[in-house]
């Protein structure tokens, strides 16, 4: 490997601080230090997860060895990355054997979703006036979710080049994964509550207040609202489309205006998909009750369970009001998923979410869920977003003989992700399904627990919340062998109900009962930033335990 010499006298300059929960780069200048080359880069790439990656980053600029700043440093590692991401589609498309329908065009979608999310990461980098942690955390989070995601589909593919693919994009993330490392490792979280500048970040305003009186009442007439589209489904042909498909391929690309489609009574049997490029997509139902799309994809008909979903929303700033969406493949056949959402600030209020395995899909980025209804079994709740809960009712159901229930499986590979799941004024419950199969034996036949580590640095929190008898009371379950029972942060904070005792619950270390500042950690206003955007969805949160 070349060997460059950088300045003896180096200043170094715009490094990260922290400003309430909002990171900016600022360009501070720190005394001069006489160093030489290895003790630099050394000192820079060892505080990080992938110290050979870092080397080679820093040692292929020469604008590295004119200005050695953390500034430099992330755009030349986030390009990097982007060059190596950018190759490997196109090795998909030609030495990738799937076994699992969708495998190709799965990781083809999330390495795209990738590409996106570190050149909006390099904009606000090239522009630190703009940076907030909160934004540039949700978009490097989700693109190593996104290669998570894609490797586990090639698990079960072959070819020619599938070692060649997998190496690729492991070593391209590693760029992703030290550029999120290196921002975090400049700054910290606060703890309790905190004084927040609105403005600090910039999201789009959504929704005007005439768009809000249509969000607040179930369905509408349709047609084209003054500045602003309103299309209209129906099954009886009185509607604009009578598919959902239809309306979203009509509406269009890249909106910064909401788009309003009003879905009619009625049970629609299609998938639907919301590409990354539909943005700012609302569905709105008649209710739960009577407006339902329905789906039966799973693994175990051989799709894989990123594509299994039936209601799939890739484009940001997604609202749903008043539907079901649902997979009905049953117990029997795996991993099912009736709603995938890799979309940022997505939000749904009194929506039904029904499945049995991998119900709900909470990929990547920022989400909230508010009264929602959310039925399911074994990891039900699942994924690698920084999502709320707020007073939902998560219900158990019956598994297929021999299965336990987890009602939570969350996937943080790293500390450094923003990611985890916040379950707050909730009531966590069994059917009746599951009631009675449990009171006709003296022990419980089907185990049920508040969740389990997909990842090591598995992250989940119940608070306030309503925990009914059925949950074990060890209220945990390791994945296999105790892998990430250390490194994990599992917590309960005040809830109450017969199941929500902590004396008997598992030893881990990573496991707490928290205190009230622990919990504040993972409120609206804290975890999600919900302050800064969930006011222009219309729908209620509170932004407090």
């Amino acid at each position: 490997m070349a060997s460059y010499t950088l300045p003896l006298f180096i200043t170094l300059s715009s490094i990260l601080f922290f400003s309430n929960t909002t990171f900016a780069l600022q360009s501070i200048s720190v005394s001069s230090t006489t160093l030489n080359s290895s003790t630099y880069l050394s000192s820079m790439c060892q505080t990080i997860p992938y110290p050979a990656s870092c080397l080679h980053s820093l040692k292929l600029s020469i604008s590295i060895s004119i200005n050695p700043s953390i500034i430099t440093f992330l755009q030349q590692t986030l390009n990097l990355a982007l060059t190596q991401i950018a190759k490997i589609p196109n090795l998909l498309s030609q030495g990738i054997i799937e076994t699992q329908r969708g495998t190709i065009d799965d990781c083809k979608e999330l390495h795209q979703i990738t590409l996106t999310s570190i050149h909006k990461s390099l904009s606000m980098i090239s522009n630190p006036h703009k940076l907030s942690y909160i934004n540039i955390n949700a978009l490097l989070s989700a693109a190593l979710t996104n290669k998570n995601t894609c490797l586990e589909g090639l698990d079960t593919a072959s070819g020619p080049l599938k070692q060649e693919v997998t190496q690729s994009m492991n070593t391209a993330y590693q760029h992703v994964s030290n550029s999120l490392s290196l921002l975090c490792k400049k700054s910290k979280y606060p703890k309790g509550n905190s004084t927040r500048n609105r403005n600090l970040l910039e999201f789009p305003k959504w929704v005007r207040k005439k768009d809000r009186r249509i969000m607040q009442s179930s369905g509408g007439d349709g047609g084209v609202d003054e500045g602003g589209l309103v299309i209209s489904v129906a099954k009886d042909g009185n509607g604009n489309f009578s598919t959902i498909m239809d309306a979203i391929n009509f509406t269009p690309n890249n909106s910064d205006d909401r788009v309003f489609i009003t879905i009619g009574e009625g049970v629609y049997e299609e998938n639907v998909v919301v590409q990354s490029y539909k943005t700012n997509i609302v569905l709105l139902g008649d209710g739960s009750e009577v407006t339902v799309i329905t789906g039966n994809r799973s693994v175990g008909d051989g799709w894989t369970t990123f594509r299994s979903a039936t209601v799939a929303v890739s484009g940001e700033g997604f609202l749903a009001r008043d539907i079901t969406f649902e997979n009905t493949a049953g117990p029997e056949k795996g991993q099912a998923v009736a709603l995938r959402i890799n979309a940022d600030l997505a939000a749904l209020y009194k929506c039904t979410i029904i499945g049995y395995q991998d119900t709900l899909y909470v990929h990547s980025f920022r989400q909230f869920y508010r009264e929602c209804d959310i039925y399911g079994t074994v990891d039900f709740i699942f994924g690698n977003a920084a999502v709320v809960f707020q007073g939902c009712n998560i219900i158990a159901r019956l598994p297929k003989p021999g299965q336990f229930n987890a009602i939570t499986a969350q996937s943080r590979e790293t500390p450094d992700e923003a990611t985890g799941m916040s379950i707050q004024n909730c009531s966590i419950i069994a059917d009746d399904d599951l009631y009675n199969a449990n009171s006709n034996t003296s022990n419980a036949i089907v185990k049920s627990y508040l969740g389990r580590p997909w990842r090591k640095y598995s992250r989940t929190v119940y608070m306030e919340s309503f925990i009914s008898d059925f949950i074990n009371p060890v209220g945990w379950k390791e994945w296999s062998d105790d892998v990430g029972v250390e490194k994990l942060y599992y917590g309960e904070y005040e809830n109450y109900g017969p199941g929500s005792a902590t004396e008997n619950r598992v030893s881990w270390l990573g496991y707490h009962v928290m205190d009230y500042y622990e919990a504040s950690d993972f409120s609206v206003l804290q975890f999600i930033a919900g302050e800064d955007w969930l006011e222009s969805t219309s729908f209620p949160y509170d932004d407090h335990i």
